[in-house]
C-alpha cells in the first residue's frame, strides 16, 4: 500500500490529489492564471485534513505536460522543491494520459486526447483502456495541427479535452466516422495522475527529485531565447 501526493497545473485546472492506501481526496479549481497562488494551499488543505506530513508520503507525482509553459513549469517545480525537501522520489505522468484517464470506462475505452496547444495546434494522442482500468498510449505524443491528427484505422473512439473544443469542426472533419462523441469541456485531473502514477511508484519505477522535468513537446518555443 501506498501514500502518494499529486499535482497538476498544466491547463486551467489546478488541482492536488492525496491517494492513501487506494482512497482518494482532491482539491479542483478551474482558475486560469491562479495556479502558483492556489497549488500549495491545496495541498496544505489535503495534509492537514488527513493528519499527515509531507515526509509521511511515498512520492509525489505531477502532470509533466505537455499543455501551457507555464502551467508545466509550476507543477515540475513545485513537485521537485518539495520532494527535495523531505527526501521523497517523483512520478511524472503524461497530461494527455490522465486526461484519457478521466473520461476512460467501458463505454469509452478508446481515447483520443487533444489539449488546445494555440497557434492552430493541439497536443495530441491514443490512449487504450486496460484490463486494470489504466490507459496505456497507444502510438506516440505529438503537437501538431488538427488537420493532422493520425487517423485510427478503426472507429469507436471517444474525443476529450480543449482541442476538441477549440477545433471541433477541423478534427471532425479529419477523423470522419472513427469518433462516437467527445466532451471538450473536461481538464487533466491530479486524481487521475495520481491513478496512473502509484502503480510506477510500486513496481519501483519512481525518479530522483532532480528528475521531476517538463515535457512541453513544443521544445522550439519553450526555450526560445528571451
Amino acid at each position: 500500500m501506498s501514500r502518494l501526493l499529486a499535482i497538476d497545473t498544466a491547463t486551467e485546472a489546478c488541482s492536488a490529489a492525496l491517494w492513501i492506501d487506494g482512497e482518494l481526496h482532491e482539491q479542483y479549481a478551474e482558475a486560469p492564471r491562479e495556479h502558483a497562488k492556489r497549488l500549495l494551499p491545496m495541498v496544505e488543505t489535503l495534509l492537514a485534513e488527513a493528519s499527515l506530513k509531507l515526509g509521511d508520503l511515498d512520492a509525489l507525482a505531477f502532470g509533466r505536460g505537455p499543455g501551457s509553459f507555464t502551467g508545466v513549469r509550476i507543477a515540475a517545480g513545485m513537485a521537485q522543491g518539495l520532494a527535495f525537501s523531505v527526501g521523497l522520489p517523483v512520478v511524472p505522468v503524461s497530461t494527455l494520459a490522465a486526461l484519457a484517464q478521466g473520461a476512460a470506462d467501458v463505454e469509452h475505452p478508446r481515447l483520443l486526447a487533444a489539449i488546445d496547444a494555440r497557434m492552430g495546434e493541439v497536443y495530441w494522442a491514443r490512449y487504450l483502456l486496460g484490463a486494470d482500468g489504466l490507459v496505456s498510449l497507444d502510438g506516440d505524443e505529438r503537437v501538431c495541427a488538427p488537420e493532422d491528427a493520425p487517423v485510427p484505422s478503426d472507429g469507436g473512439w471517444f474525443g476529450v479535452g480543449s482541442g476538441w473544443k477549440t477545433y471541433e469542426e477541423r478534427l471532425a472533419t479529419c477523423l470522419g466516422n472513427v469518433v462516437s462523441g467527445f466532451d471538450g469541456a473536461r481538464y487533466p485531473r491530479a486524481s487521475d495522475v495520481a491513478r496512473l502514477a502509484v502503480p510506477v511508484y510500486e513496481r519501483g519505477a519512481a525518479l530522483p527529485a532532480e528528475r521531476a522535468i517538463p515535457v512541453y513537446l513544443r521544445d522550439r518555443v519553450a526555450n526560445k531565447p528571451g
